[in-house]
Parts: structure tokens; C-alpha cells; sequence
């Protein structure tokens, strides 16, 4: 299954890994993290201005979903930050463990 996301660098589709092809991911879902940077729509989020602030630095959150960038075979982290009323597509330099 792919699914685009968005998070603070160029947008990309993400598939639910297997397990021969998925590097390890760092962190796992159910997890509670904090925003390493600030997070703007590239253009993913629709509903808000390209740019504009997704999520302030140091945001707590939790990842809610993991899945991989297809081509890079990175990890990416689908992040529930406490009182924004959506979903971000994160990479691992993205997000600190609380």
C-alpha cells in the first residue's frame, strides 16, 4: 500500500514495509517523540498554504503509523502531535524520543 505524506522536505509515497526489503526502523509506533525541527507543509497537507507551519520544534507527539520511503528504503514515522488536528509524515532526523 503506498501513501503519500508530508513532512518538512520534498513530498514522497511510503509503503507498509516487508520484512526482507525494510531497514530496522528507530523507533516504533506507539511511541512518544518530540519535533527536532520545525515541520512545514510541502505541499502534502492540502488544506494549509505551501510552507506555512505544520508543527513548532519541540512538539510532543505520537507516532501512530511506520512505514518507508519506496526508492530510499528510509523509515518514515506518520506523527500525531498533541493539539494539531493532523497526521505528519516525519524522517527519523525529524523526531527525538521523549
Amino acid at each position: 500500500m503506498n501513501v503519500k505524506v508530508g513532512h518538512s522536505g520534498p513530498s514522497f509515497h511510503v509503503s507498509v514495509p516487508s520484512e526482507t526489503d525494510a531497514r530496522d526502523p528507530k523507533y516504533q509506533r506507539g511511541q512518544q517523540v518530540r519535533a527536532a525541527v520545525v515541520l512545514n507543509n510541502d505541499g502534502s497537507h492540502p488544506a494549509h498554504d505551501p510552507d506555512a507551519l505544520l508543527v513548532p520544534a519541540g512538539a510532543s507527539g505520537e507516532i501512530v503509523k511506520t512505514g518507508v520511503h519506496v526508492e530510499s528504503n528510509t523509515p518514515v514515522y506518520m506523527v500525531e502531535f498533541s493539539g494539531i488536528r493532523h497526521v505528519v509524515g516525519c524522517l527519523e532526523e525529524e523526531i527525538t524520543p521523549e
